[in-house]
């Protein structure tokens, strides 16, 4: 038997894929996921008392934009790295856009703000546990984007886990929007990305040893 009719016979009984099924596959996991994370913040956290008063304010919707913005780039990487192929991440680097705008918002807070006043802004009331509790969030959503991989097969399994442990950071930070009462962009810049970059590193730590295939 000759390499074509070897592949032909390979391939005769495949079934055809979906050139949509690795999206939704992950979005299947980060749903399930994400769903554990808010039966988790309902029941140990709770919602701001304050919520629907909130949700017509700036500070909410700032704090919103950027986790779901940095969750859904962070998933756009995440589906890249899934498949076997070549992937330059420098291609990748609108990803950092929502770190960058909101950057660029606290320094504009900053700059109406009186300097005394910095350290409250930056530290708010919450700062020694936010980051602590959204890595924690995370662990359900970077679970379920494990359920995800067990029928992809990336390659790049350091970048693979940093990128899943990315995108679990950013959607639990999201979730957890819904009881955080903090309201200053510098704020959410330094503890909320701590926490969703410490999730980022937790995943390229484990990456290797449990994305392998």
């Amino acid at each position: 038997m000759d390499t074509e009719m070897l592949i032909d016979a390979l391939a005769r009984d495949v079934a055809p894929v979906s050139p949509h099924s690795v999206r939704w596959r992950l979005l299947a996991g980060i749903l399930g996921g994400g769903i554990i994370t808010l039966l988790l913040v309902a029941a140990m956290l709770g919602f701001r008392h304050d919520l629907g008063l909130a949700m017509h304010g700036f500070a909410f919707w700032m704090k919103w934009s950027y986790t779901i913005s940095l969750g859904i780039g962070a998933v756009a990487l995440v589906s890249r790295l899934a498949r076997p192929e070549p992937v330059r991440l420098v291609r990748h680097w609108p990803v950092a856009l929502p770190f960058l705008i909101l950057a660029a918002i606290s320094i504009s807070e900053m700059m109406h703000t009186p300097p005394g006043d910095w350290l409250s802004m930056w530290l708010g009331h919450s700062w020694g546990v936010c980051p602590w509790i959204i890595l924690a969030l995370s662990a359900p959503i970077f679970v379920g984007l494990l359920w995800s991989f067990r029928r992809l097969a990336p390659t790049r399994l350091r970048s693979a886990g940093a990128a899943s442990g990315l995108a679990a950071g950013a959607w639990s930070a999201a979730v957890y929007c819904l009881h955080c009462p903090e309201v200053s962009a510098f704020f959410v810049l330094t503890w909320y990305s701590l926490g969703i970059f410490l999730a980022a590193g937790v995943g390229a730590v484990i990456g290797p040893k449990i994305l392998r295939w």
